[in-house]
């Protein structure tokens, strides 16, 4: 309702609107040659209209990026700004009141947090600055001295205004802007463009650069997928003459650099029915959730479909990318799937994801616990089929399934004997893979010679995927695996030493040693830790690795300690690599401010 169609504007009125600096005559002329366009454009009924949807559609976005709205003068960014913050503190409002009133406390939840984010963003008008701007701005009722010193301010950080809105993690979020940071200006995390202003040829291009940017930065846990361009105006009129300036004019609707949104819901709706396909393919029936509405208190059903999942690593990893895919073009269709659009099939593939994450403990089941939660809560409250999903006051029952293991308390005869009576055979090894990899890399980080433990179990996986063995003889394999591991991990025990001294052992020991030169060995370990840590002159001193002089002193002293306590059969050869293995052990550490060196 507010899009303008004239294609009839000559290439002065653009000319003219490029200048940010418009002077009072070009000012003037501007309004007097173009009245009849720059009336339509600065119709007030038309601004109100703009801004409203504006505070609707900032906080419902999925990628919550920086935005700038592009208005056609420094007088109506201004106007713009005061009637954004006019219907922001009336949505706050109306927020409240729904927060209040609500009494599904999952509904509150999302509510609150789009409450707390239109309280929290700061916004700004960005105009550059000229002579006599105060009486102008006043002339049109308008008031600039409070923009002009928030333009001019730096914060208590030393910070300029530029630099605040560059800062992925500053407040201010919304930027008011008519010719200023539209070109030579980049900010990676701005996703969105509200334009309403006549563009064409490099000055749209370069507006649009503004919103494709690419970061790494995610909001929420939501990466950018794409850049959003609302237009109010109906620029993309242009955008053909622009892309043939810029070479791209023969390109494919596909390959513009600015395509209709309808696009990504195709995208979406394409992603749902490859990830549907693979599913079925692997016996996976989704459409038995969206058919149950009461499916998601059924957990029985999600753990069947997890168990073949994890049957094999590549069926997990594909569905991870159908599941990644998916997700994120729901979010780049915000809000727009929330009203009336919503893909019920959505929350099927994150539920799905959050239950196996939840058995293999490889993320915070809170997190997506609720994450599904808020997403559900949408569906009811937009869905044109109310309670798709849910009935008041359901309850997500995605947990934390793994089994919480001991090492030194592990019954192995007890946990054969309940596989074998467990329904879900590819649940129980996902446990106890996730067990052996946590406790792995916990001693790996003790003691950095057990790499040979990573090598073989790493072998095992890899028969298993390549069909070298049944599930019951891959659950025996990990077993077995878990013994030794726990043979491993006691053994400095055994041996009489610390964890520390155990390590720098199996550095020093050789392959064939008698008992007096194992004694040797051992004694030379337990003094080489000793002499680094506690006796004088002290040598592993604050950054020594940085100084060749220190470095020497530390090779040094683990050479004296060696060549005092080694048996006589380390000749010179074996001696120089012991001694060079454990200088660059203790190098590592203390550059990485490890273990005992730190």
């Amino acid at each position: 309702e507010v899009t303008i169609q004239n294609d009839n504007l000559n290439d002065e009125f653009y000319r003219i609107l490029e200048d940010e600096n418009l002077d009072e005559k070009a000012q003037e002329k501007l309004e007097r040659e173009f009245s009849t366009e720059m009336e339509v454009i600065k119709r007030d009924d038309r601004l109100e209209t703009i801004a409203k949807d504006i505070v609707s559609h900032f906080p419902k976005r999925g990628y919550l990026g920086k935005g700038m709205v592009v208005s056609v003068d420094k007088f109506t960014c201004v106007k713009m700004y005061d009637k954004v913050q006019k219907y922001r503190k009336d949505e706050i409002k109306r927020l409240v009141g729904e927060v209040s009133k609500s009494k599904n406390e999952e509904q509150k939840v999302q509510l609150q947090k789009t409450l707390d984010f239109i309280r929290s963003f700061e916004m700004a008008v960005i105009i550059s600055e000229d002579a006599g701007e105060e009486e102008r701005f006043t002339k049109q009722g308008l008031d600039i001295k409070p923009h002009r010193k928030k333009i001019n301010e730096i914060d208590e950080n030393g910070h300029d205004i530029e630099y605040r809105f560059k800062d992925p993690n500053d407040k201010l979020q919304l930027v008011f802007v008519c010719a200023m940071w539209l070109t030579g200006f980049d900010a990676p995390t701005v996703s969105t463009l509200y334009l309403d202003k006549p563009m064409k040829d490099h000055t749209l291009m370069q507006t649009i650069a503004r919103a494709n940017r690419v970061t790494s930065h995610t909001i929420n846990g939501i990466s950018k997928a794409n850049g959003e361009v609302v237009d109010y105006y109906n620029v993309f009129r242009n955008m053909k003459k622009a892309l043939s300036d810029y070479a791209l004019g023969d390109c494919k609707e596909e390959e513009q650099p600015v395509q209709d949104k309808s696009n990504l819901f195709t995208l979406l709706d394409d992603a749902i029915t490859q990830g549907k396909n693979f599913c079925d393919s692997l016996q996976i029936d989704l459409n038995k959730v969206i058919e149950n509405k009461e499916i998601f208190s059924k957990v029985k059903v999600f753990q069947s479909f997890a168990d073949k999942l994890l049957e094999k690593d590549n069926y997990w990893k594909e569905f991870k990318v159908y599941e990644n895919t998916i997700s994120s073009l729901y979010e780049a269709c915000k809000p727009e799937i929330l009203e009336g659009q919503f893909r019920p099939m959505v929350p099927v593939f994150q539920y799905l994801r959050g239950v196996v994450d939840g058995i293999i403990g490889q993320t915070d089941i809170g997190a997506v616990k609720q994450k599904i939660s808020d997403l559900l809560d949408q569906s009811v409250v937009t869905s044109n089929d109310k309670n798709v999903f849910k009935d008041e006051g359901a309850e997500f029952k995605i947990v934390k399934k793994g089994k919480k293991l001991d090492l030194s308390k592990i019954d192995f005869d007890k946990l054969k004997k309940e596989f074998k009576k467990k329904e879900y055979k590819n649940i129980e090894i996902a446990n106890l893979r996730e067990f052996i990899v946590k406790k792995l890399d916990e001693m790996l980080k003790e003691n950095s010679t057990r790499t040979d433990f990573a090598e073989k179990l790493q072998e095992i996986i890899n028969r298993y995927n390549s069909g070298g063995m049944t599930t019951e003889n891959y659950f025996d394999e990990l077993l077995k695996f878990t013994e030794g591991l726990k043979t491993e991990d006691e053994r400095y025990i055994k041996e009489g030493l610390s964890k520390d001294e155990l390590e720098l052992y199996d550095i020093l020991k050789s392959n064939k040693m008698t008992k007096a030169e194992e004694i040797k060995v051992k004694n030379a370990a337990r003094h080489l830790l000793k002499r680094l840590l506690e006796e004088q002159p002290k040598v592993l001193v604050q950054d020594w690795f940085k100084d060749s002089q220190s470095r020497m002193r530390v090779k040094t002293a683990i050479e004296d300690v060696l060549d005092k306590d080694l048996p006589e059969t380390y000749k010179t050869d074996l001696f120089k690599e012991k001694s060079q293995k454990l200088y660059e052990l203790v190098y590592e550490y203390s550059s990485k401010g490890l273990k005992w060196v730190a």
